[in-house]
């Protein structure tokens, strides 16, 4: 339906490792992530947006490894990699990145003893972990989107990591659905569903722990999924129509330059810019850069945003603004 996959993609992606990690406690925003991004200037992340740039690595290594001939299969091994990139050098990097844990955790409360759920001690992971492998790559006959959801809820329930556990879990549906060929690129995040029906998700799971009520669980799953698939495929007609209307609109624009059109090109995929990120990313000169910007900001499409006459940036706010809901910090 689209005609560049490629920038989709990466929109989307961005949009789910912000608003997983935004689920966990993380404050950093879409323009956060996007700003630090292209900046490009070798400063450090503040450590919320390192959450995310985190998530994006562990995201990436775990597709390209299911994705390749010889990379890891989908497996504790690769999840516990993938937790590793996940965990690095971030809060919880102290606590065992990349390996299950060897003492017992527990979910609210100050001990287990007080806690809202308190999952299998350390001394039995090894057998439900199995369990939990095996049934990856079991011969099953429910539908491939059941056992996804089947899948996330085990794993979220045994709660492997010392810290982390959401994300990886939330991780794990993507990679399920490439796995099982429902999908060949990651289109569908459900980070946001979970996000919006927070308290129902942590219901759902525990009814299931509780009273066994997969039922409902799955009934809340699908229809997160169907919901998502929905609003992806709704987003992807409105972008993409966007863009095409602003590029009519740089085309017919009086000050458009080749250095315009190239840049408007690359808006998608960098919807913030600085004359010197334009520079970089066209490879022109200073000035060149300058004038492109201009002209893109002359035909309604980029927007100065710091409000500064030097150290400037410019959006493409319009494409920001319909790409960014659902990405606010909660509070």
């Amino acid at each position: 339906m689209v005609p560049s996959l490629d920038w989709f993609i990466y929109a989307f992606v961005r949009k789910e490792a912000v608003v997983s990690s935004q689920i966990e406690g993380t404050q950093a925003t879409l323009i956060d992530l996007l700003t630090f991004e292209a900046a490009q200037d070798g400063g450090a992340a503040n450590a919320d947006v390192e959450e995310i740039c985190n998530y994006l690595d562990a995201l990436a290594y775990a597709r390209g490894q299911v994705a390749e001939p010889t990379g890891l299969p989908l497996s504790m091994r690769l999840l516990n990699e993938t937790h590793r990139r996940l965990m690095k050098g971030v809060r919880g990097a102290a606590k065992q990145p990349g390996e299950v844990r060897r003492t017992q955790n527990w979910i609210g409360g100050t001990r287990p003893g007080n806690a809202a759920y308190v999952p299998p001690p350390p001394h039995v992971l090894g057998d439900v972990l199995s369990a939990f492998e095996t049934y990856i790559h079991a011969e099953d006959d429910l539908p491939p989107l059941v056992r996804a959801g089947l899948l996330h809820v085990q794993f979220e329930t045994i709660h492997p990591y010392l810290d982390g556990n959401g994300r990886i879990g939330r991780l794990l549906v993507t990679l399920l659905l490439e796995h099982w060929k429902l999908l060949n690129k990651p289109l569908l995040y459900l980070s946001l569903f979970f996000k919006r029906h927070r308290d129902k998700y942590y219901q759902r799971l525990n009814a299931v722990r509780v009273d066994g009520d997969w039922e409902g669980w799955l009934d809340y799953f699908l229809d997160g999924v169907a919901t998502i698939a929905d609003e992806a495929v709704s987003s992807a007609r409105e972008l993409f129509g966007l863009v095409a209307e602003d590029r009519s609109q740089v085309l017919e624009h009086a000050g458009t330059s080749i250095a315009a059109v190239r840049l408007f090109e690359l808006l998608p995929r960098h919807p913030i810019v600085s004359v010197g990120y334009v520079m970089r990313q066209i490879h022109t000169s200073k000035p060149t850069a300058g004038r492109a910007v201009k002209a893109l900001q002359e035909a309604g499409v980029l927007v100065e945003i710091t409000g500064k006459r030097r150290d400037r940036w410019w959006a493409y706010q319009s494409y920001l603004d319909r790409l960014r809901v659902g990405t606010e910090a909660s509070p």
